[in-house]
């Protein structure tokens, strides 16, 4: 079976970049590059405490939203050509009339899909690395960075060369000729570019390296494995403009299902921002013993008037995703007295034991040896209540592919480290939605008549 995945896959790239169309978008990403260059100059953002500072923050998040859009665009053109066409010209019954199951048809199908994608999407990502490198000339006094431009002429303009030098002598597809070659000439002219300073000295090629910027470049590939799989399964029923009229109505519904879906999945008010959290008795420093006490300064005094013996809960996110604080039991007792909260057996809590007289500080007792968490931190929310779960809010955001989770442009400008197990985090919220578009495709495809 995997003979026939691979054959079927390597047939289906080599037919995605001889599309015009693919030739055409990724020199389209490289244009809108140079204008972005440009366009971003007038930010007036002149922090300089990231990779990415000054009118290069707006360049980074222009430059990957236009490989975004583009690789959307794309995806729904190579679904729509390799699938949805052969359906419709019926050349799709000389495979699966040999012993070729149709599951192994549409791996095969994606796998050459998501590859030619991954190429594309590659090719704009460099382009962008050379834009960074080049930076906004926000003044008249910066200086054009030559070595960028002559190393990116040098790639392009020898790819499409030699692209046509093939043509015309050897009968090969200029689109897929000029990409073959184009591939690695821009990496290599990327990692010369590196070792070459503004002023042509010889330099390490760390110097320009930028690791965050590049994990959100990663980021965002890792997106373009599911926006394939999601432009393959409408490619199942739909022909092409229905194809990407669904393709870009899921990529904005993902981009924007935090704020229409995440906030309503999970619902509490929080009543303060926590800015210090310190023990005041515990031996352990896990707030997870009976009679643990913590102190929690607020910024500023909270929404609601809080009262000994009030149950309190915490976590990072101001809608009460993540509490942790889990559900506990009604308190009412005295939290004062030491024996009231440390030999109680019939609940478990965390609960308000002193307030102060500004109200900006309480003091928190743990009820029983209530197991929470996680302990609070500064910037955690406050709430009075459990949070609450709207069902049918929580199963759409499940559903529809959150793009919002590979766009980390905001924390590379905020000079916020990604920290690895977000990378493995995403990469495996990829392969779930992968896994499930893709079955979603062979049911989809498994009773399409095609004959």
């Amino acid at each position: 079976m995997h003979r026939q995945v691979f054959a079927i896959a390597r047939i289906t790239f080599v037919e995605a970049i001889r599309q015009p169309i693919y030739f055409v978008l990724i020199i389209a990403g490289g244009i809108l590059q140079f204008f972005n260059t440009m366009l971003s100059a007038y930010s007036m953002a002149y922090t300089d405490s990231a990779e990415v500072t000054r009118d290069n923050k707006l360049l980074l998040d222009m430059g990957l939203a236009t490989v975004f859009v583009l690789t959307t665009i794309l995806a729904a053109f190579i679904a729509t050509n390799v699938l949805s066409r052969e359906i419709e010209n019926h050349t799709v019954l000389t495979v699966i009339s040999k012993p070729v199951g149709r599951p192994v048809f549409v791996l095969g199908k994606y796998l050459g899909s998501v590859g030619a994608l991954l190429v594309a999407g590659g090719i704009q990502l460099v382009f962008l690395l050379f834009a960074i490198r080049h930076g906004v000339m926000s003044t008249t006094a910066e200086s054009f960075d030559w070595p960028v431009i002559l190393f990116v002429s040098l790639a392009v303009f020898g790819s499409i060369g030699v692209g046509a030098w093939c043509n015309f002598f050897y009968g090969w597809v200029f689109s897929s000729a000029t990409i073959t070659f184009m591939a690695p000439a821009s990496l290599i002219a990327l990692l010369a570019t590196y070792m070459v300073s503004k002023q042509w000295r010889l330099q390490s090629p760390i110097v320009d390296f930028k690791p965050q910027v590049l994990l959100a470049s990663v980021s965002v590939l890792l997106s373009m494995v599911i926006i394939a799989a999601l432009a393959l399964a409408a490619s199942t029923r739909l022909k092409q403009v229905m194809t990407i009229g669904v393709c870009g109505a899921i990529f904005f519904a993902g981009l924007l299902s935090n704020y229409f879906l995440g906030r309503r999945a999970y619902q509490n008010t929080p009543i303060a921002t926590i800015t210090a959290a310190t023990p005041q008795r515990d031996r352990d420093g896990d707030l997870a013993e009976p009679g643990d006490l913590w102190k929690l300064t607020f910024e500023g005094a909270p929404r609601v008037q809080l009262h000994p013996g009030d149950p309190i809960y915490f976590g990072p996110v101001p809608n009460g995703l993540g509490l942790a604080v889990p559900r506990q039991d009604p308190f009412t007792g005295d939290p004062t007295h030491d024996a009231e909260i440390t030999t109680r057996d019939e609940g478990k809590a965390l609960v308000v034991r002193s307030v102060a007289s500004d109200e900006q500080s309480i003091v928190i007792a743990n009820v029983g040896g209530l197991k929470v968490r996680g302990l609070p931190t500064k910037g955690d929310f406050v709430f009075r209540t459990p949070t609450r779960v709207h069902a049918l809010a929580w199963a759409a955001w499940a559903v529809i592919p959150n793009l919002q989770f590979f766009w980390l442009v905001d924390a590379v400008s905020q000079a916020h480290s990604i920290p690895a197990v977000y990378i493995l985090l995403i990469m495996l919220y990829t392969i779930v939605q992968t896994t499930a578009l893709l079955a979603l495709t062979v049911m989809l495809f498994q009773r399409r008549e095609v004959g």
